[in-house]
């Protein structure tokens, strides 16, 4: 039986990889990967250190395409891949366009799909923007719904989308789990951060991510001025890997410009991004994934959003919302900073986002389900 796994974007990649492992290992199972490379350069370096080669390559990613024509290019190059290849089972994960198109043309060819971190709702279309009703696309089509956590499963329930859920874990845990390993037993994947650790050395370091489209314009700006505040600290320093989008460069160039206690570097690849997040002493951010990753390594999350798709977190005190106001941002990272039974709540409690298995759990259903 032959499965198709598609993504194209590095977080994909990222939560992807462990399952494309853990298939290849099931007897009778053929898997074959189409990347579509919605993010070229960050999509690489997560192939590079997975040793993951796609067997597709779409290659559609252009400079400063739109969402309408980033859509439509994506549908049709995939629905060649999928006229061309056949598969049994298409593979989806999250909430990109990627993963839109590639359900919907596969629902277009009755081929079933199978979604990776199902059911994550904000209950806000634009927050985040587009991603919150990508993924609602994705669920009806869907056959089977691998939800992360059992909220996430009730999430699917409250749409009437109860056959096919399994609640896995998330797939982001083994990825991270597997790079740390792969870390401690060659520390050189990540050595491109020891003349940061040398520069911050006796500093806490505070480790930034932000490229929400939902933030640009005005939040962005406030995230900057936040910043500057934090580091203008002499115990303190910034880590920014920068997102190359120019609505997030241009505002960091021009507010924060070259200050002293900021390392504003290129986009992290993945082993030197886990070390960064073994470095700082919290994450402030507005990814999804840091969400996710950054508690399983006992590091407090400030979600610079005003709505999460993982409340999972929020819940169980390993992140806390605090939105895009300068003043509330600097407020709460002081807290952590200064507060150190605040900052002990967040970093001690449980991360409820999984065990670091359930790539095998998913390979093991979708198996079952061909009788391998």
């Amino acid at each position: 039986m032959k499965i198709l796994v598609i993504f194209g974007t590095r977080p994909e990649a990222i939560k992807l990889f462990p399952v494309v492992r853990a298939l290849a290992g099931v007897p009778g199972l053929a898997v074959r990967t189409c990347v579509t490379a919605q993010h070229r350069g960050l999509l690489d370096q997560v192939l590079a250190i997975a040793g993951l080669v796609p067997d597709i390559d779409l290659d559609i990613m252009e400079p400063g395409q739109t969402l309408d024509r980033l859509t439509a290019r994506l549908l049709v190059g995939i629905g060649d891949v999928l006229d061309a290849e056949r598969p049994d089972r298409v593979i989806v994960q999250g909430d990109t366009a990627t993963a839109m198109c590639g359900a919907l043309a596969a629902y277009y060819r009755k081929i079933p799909v199978a979604h990776v971190e199902a059911g994550l709702r904000s209950g806000n279309i634009y927050h985040p923007w587009p991603e919150e009703v990508n993924r609602r696309i994705v669920a009806p089509i869907a056959d089977l719904h691998f939800a992360p956590t059992e909220t996430a499963a009730q999430a699917l329930a409250r749409e009437n989308v109860r056959e096919g859920v399994h609640v896995t874990g998330n797939t982001v845990i083994d990825a991270l789990y597997w790079t740390r390993e792969r870390i401690d037993a060659d520390p050189t994947l990540a050595a491109g951060l020891d003349p940061i650790a040398a520069r911050f050395a006796g500093k806490r370091i505070v480790l930034v991510t932000t490229h929400r489209r939902e933030n640009f314009g005005d939040g962005m700006a406030a995230i900057a001025r936040a910043i500057a505040r934090i580091a203008a600290r002499e115990d303190v320093a910034v880590l920014f890997p920068m997102h190359p989008n120019p609505n997030v460069v241009s505002v960091m160039d021009t507010i924060l410009g070259d200050h002293a206690n900021v390392a504003r570097i290129k986009p992290l690849d993945y082993p030197h991004f886990i070390r960064a997040l073994g470095l700082c002493h919290l994450a402030l951010t507005d990814s999804g994934g840091v969400q996710e990753e950054a508690p399983a390594l006992a590091r407090p999350v400030l979600v610079m959003r005003d709505t999460t798709e993982r409340p999972e977190g929020v819940a169980a005190g390993t992140a806390k919302l605090i939105g895009s106001d300068e003043d509330r941002i600097v407020s709460e990272v002081f807290t952590l900073l200064d507060d150190k039974a605040t900052y002990a709540a967040m970093a001690r409690a449980h991360n409820p986002f999984g065990d670091g298995h359930a790539s095998e759990r998913i390979a093991r259903i979708v198996a079952d389900g061909f009788g391998c």
